[in-house]
């Protein structure tokens, strides 16, 4: 009979395990947080950045809203501004807006809770100093201390008098051997959107790990450095290098020194890793 008990009690529980289990498996995973990339791509587009707190907001009717997504609800936002990071002129301390957002799985729409903060990248709308208009659908971003404190930082990186410049593809790159066997340089010459001098340099020495350096001038000095991930100079880099070298970098390259220039640019974009991104 105790057997008998400890059985059920055993069998009922594992039948609690696996009803939980598979609750869990059928409830949709949250979305990830915007990456730095993300954040980056919509900061340097957008002439203004604000931190709001809904006051506010009505669902808009869906005949008057033009170009709403199926499975969309607009509305119209009403916020106090908490902060603002970067605008063109000042901001009134009240803000309206419209935003699109998904229905849930059972076609409910969301609720926008007075209270709720958010980060905004926006356009002031032209003869409506009160109201914004969103960069793009995902642009009105929860807010959290840590995203507004990268998102402060890219600003400013961005408003530097000698900003990391916008990568527009790879130039002439050469590659020079040592004196000792093992040892070599290599230099990569990028082209960029303002035409800024940026080169990649890579040095090996035997029994020694690779070390690698970008310099933002015609000149490579002892400054030049690996830049430091979650900055805008490896944003620029590791979001907009090709995965490969063009043909026409290695043109005065012959076929060994192609192939450590090729090796040098792998290792390059292996360090700076992937430009994760997760907007869809």
């Amino acid at each position: 009979m105790k057997r008998s008990l400890t059985f059920c009690i055993g069998a009922l529980a594992a039948a609690l395990l696996a009803v939980a289990a598979a609750d869990s498996d059928s409830q949709p995973l949250p979305a990830p947080g915007p990456t730095y990339a993300d954040l980056a791509d919509l900061a340097l587009a957008a002439p203004v950045a604000a931190h709001v707190r809904v006051t506010g907001a009505a669902a808009v009717k869906a005949e008057r809203a033009p170009g709403l997504r199926p499975g969309f609800v607009r509305f119209y936002v009403e916020a106090a501004l908490v902060s603002l990071i970067r605008a063109p002129q000042s901001l009134p301390t009240r803000l309206g807006y419209l935003v699109d957002l998904p229905r849930d799985a059972k076609g409910k729409a969301p609720k926008l809770r007075k209270g709720s903060e958010f980060l905004l990248l926006a356009a002031p709308v032209a003869g409506r100093p009160a109201e914004l208009r969103l960069i793009a659908p995902d642009a009105q971003i929860p807010f959290t201390a840590e995203r507004a404190g990268t998102l402060r930082s890219i600003v400013r990186e961005a408003s530097a008098a000698s900003p990391p410049p916008r990568i527009a593809g790879v130039g002439r790159a050469f590659h020079v051997p040592g004196a000792v066997r093992g040892e070599s340089e290599t230099q990569i010459f990028l082209q960029t959107a303002d035409g800024t001098p940026v080169s990649l340099t890579v040095l090996r020495r035997p029994g020694e790990n690779p070390l690698w350096a970008v310099a933002l001038s015609e000149i490579v000095d002892e400054a030049a450095a690996a830049p430091a991930p979650g900055t805008l100079l490896w944003y620029r880099l590791a979001c907009g290098l090709p995965r490969a070298l063009p043909r026409p970098s290695l043109a005065e390259a012959d076929a060994a020194s192609a192939a450590a220039i090729e090796a040098d640019y792998r290792f390059v974009l292996g360090q700076l890793g992937p430009c994760a991104r997760s907007r869809r």
